[in-house]
């Protein structure tokens, strides 16, 4: 991320000057800011909801009952449904954008998917992120490739999901904040 000059007085962690008496938010990372190894803890948590749920499966079309049908549940052994996998993907791969990902142009891969662990409506999702890699691209000399490792836990600090991605970031990412307001 962008540092702020400390000299600069009233300006937040996470901040930066951009006027007189006004301040804006960082998001994302520039290629430099990708510290291999460092572990990031993504906030706020997000609680699943009923609404998440049924969206993705009417969005999905997923018809599977083990995700709509509690009775199919019941006789299956499970006291309630499970929550569709993409929806425990979208909430844990998006709450890790702010701090990774913001300022990308490219998603490049998302691979080795696990999930480990169940997930309901009701469940709370943490997610960290575990950076892997950071390089410069061999095509494009402006951007850098990053490759993370992203797991998602539940409020019982259970493993529910991970996996690993890659994208472009800006290889300095001050022109692009200039450029484009951010």
């Amino acid at each position: 991320m962008t540092t702020v000059n400390t000299e600069q007085q009233g300006v937040p962690a996470g901040y930066r000057l951009v006027g007189e008496g006004r301040v804006r938010e960082v998001i994302g990372r520039g290629l430099a800011d990708f510290v291999i190894g460092q572990v990031i803890e993504h906030r706020p948590a997000r609680t699943v909801t009923e609404t998440d749920h049924a969206l993705t499966l009417a969005l999905s079309g997923n018809p599977a009952p083990v995700h709509s049908d509690i009775e199919f549940c019941r006789t299956s052994g499970r006291t309630q449904t499970l929550v569709c996998g993409m929806v425990t993907l979208s909430l844990v791969l998006g709450s890790s954008v702010r701090s990774t990902s913001a300022l990308t142009s490219a998603n490049l891969s998302l691979d080795e998917l696990r999930l480990e662990h169940p997930v309901h409506v009701g469940d709370t999702l943490s997610a960290e992120t575990e950076i892997l890699s950071a390089r410069a691209s061999r095509s494009r000399p402006d951007q850098g490739v990053v490759t993370c490792r992203t797991s998602g836990y539940n409020q019982h600090g259970q493993r529910v999901i991970t996996f690993t991605r890659a994208f472009l970031v800006p290889a300095d990412a001050d022109p692009v904040r200039e450029s484009t307001g951010y």
